[in-house]
Formats: C-alpha cells, structure tokens, sequence
C-alpha cells in the first residue's frame, strides 16, 4: 500500500512519547503527522496507566489536525482499531485469532496485542497507538487482559517500520470512510470484528460492574448490554470476559 498522500512521517531513535512528542508539534499544524519512536522511555496508556515498551516493539502517534466536538473525536479510537486490524491481517493473515476489543484493543487469541490511546490539544487529535510486536510486557494483576506479543503468540516477526508502512494508509482508509459516510460503515465493520459479540461481559466503569449479554454498540460508539434490569448503554469502560 502507498503512504497516504499528504500524510509526513518522523522516525526517531527515543522520546518520552509519541503522543507527547505529537501534542508539542501541535501548535501550527496543518497535515497529518505519523510520529514513530524506536524508544519510549515515558509511553502512556488509558486511565493514567504506564505503557511498556520491550525493544522491538511498535510505538507511534498519528498528529491529526482537527476541530470537532469531543464526542466526535473519540470515535476515531474506532478508526484506528480498524486500520490497526487491518494492517496486522495485511501483514500476517491471522484470521479469527485477530479480533477487537471495545472499544479499541486489538487481541491475538484472547491476549491484549495492542493498546490505543487519544489525547487532545489545540487543533490537533493525538492517535497513539502500541502493538506488542517482539516481546509481551510484564502482566498487570490489575488488567483485564494477559498481554501477548506477534512474535510469542502467534510466531510472525514484523518490523516496526512495516507495521507504520501497512497502517498508514489503512487509518487513511477508514479516516476518509468515516468522513465521507460517518459512523455507520464503521460500527458495522467493527462489529463484524468483534470479540465476544452476542456473548456476556462484564464492564467496570470505576463505580459499578454491569454484567450483561454483548448485543451492540450504538451510534455514539457506546457499548449496549442486556441486563438482568434492561439494556444498558456504557460510555466508557474497562471490559472483562
């Protein structure tokens, strides 16, 4: 696939992270960036946490110019699911044993392969994205996931520089879809992608537990559970199986 017209790209040795590194170049931006370190010593995950870096691993951030609603911003953690999703069967043609996480995990059977995070300043959205590719961090007793690396689980080595290669133009792909069409060729396509769809999860939003059977997610992105009280809409969560 062809780097996405329009699109720069800025390989560096080490940083502190990428979506740091993405937020202070936001001033004054006016094209996407993809933002892609061989180090990070300070990475970041969802809800404060630390993100681990092993050498070999994947670790970059998409600079996106923009100035939407917070609502519709958020949306783009489905957006980079997708194309993370479809640069990783590009490359490896896993098949099933490739599936997505609400609301942006990439898992490799079962593990956590991947992580997404998206951070906002001035005009600009931080897409950060990190992809286990050589080796696992250590397991956090507080995840809901084990984390699996390509390599380990499913015996492919993939550079990191290939990996930007083939997920470049695939954001750039759903990224038009999405402003073209809106949500709904996106929902159904993470749908389709889904794991554990039609089956009972848990989420924990940090003040509640709410067991339920995965029927959907709605046009807000939000996850919909069946209930023993009703269906539930779930904005934001940490997701158990």
């Amino acid at each position: 696939m062809d780097w996405p017209r329009g699109t720069g790209r800025l390989l560096l040795e080490e940083i502190d992270s990428t979506n740091a590194e993405a937020l202070r170049r936001a001033p004054g931006l006016d094209a996407p960036l993809w933002i892609m370190a061989r180090k990070q010593t300070g990475g970041r995950g969802r809800r404060g946490r630390a993100w681990v870096d092993p050498a070999g691993n994947f670790a970059a951030t998409l600079a996106l110019p923009l100035s939407e609603s917070p609502a519709r911003m958020a949306l783009r953690s489905f957006t980079a699911a997708l194309a993370l999703h479809e640069a990783l069967e590009t490359l490896c043609h896993l098949g099933p044993a490739l599936k997505l996480k609400w609301p942006n995990d990439v898992l490799l059977d079962g593990g956590k392969l991947s992580g997404i995070l998206l951070e906002s300043g001035e005009g600009v959205l931080a897409i950060g994205i990190g992809v286990n590719l050589m080796q696992a961090p250590p397991a956090d007793p507080e995840a809901a996931f084990a984390p699996i690396s390509l390599r380990e689980g499913a015996g492919v080595v993939v550079a990191p520089e290939r990996l930007l290669d083939a997920l470049a133009p695939a954001f750039a792909h759903w990224e038009g879809l999405f402003r073209a069409h809106g949500f709904a060729p996106l929902r159904a396509a993470f749908l389709e992608r889904a794991a554990r769809l039609g089956e009972v999860i848990t989420a924990r939003t940090g003040t509640e537990a709410v067991t339920g059977r995965f029927e959907t997610i709605d046009e807000t992105g939000a996850l919909i559970l069946t209930t023993a009280q009703g269906p539930r809409a779930i904005a934001a969560a940490d997701i158990h199986f």
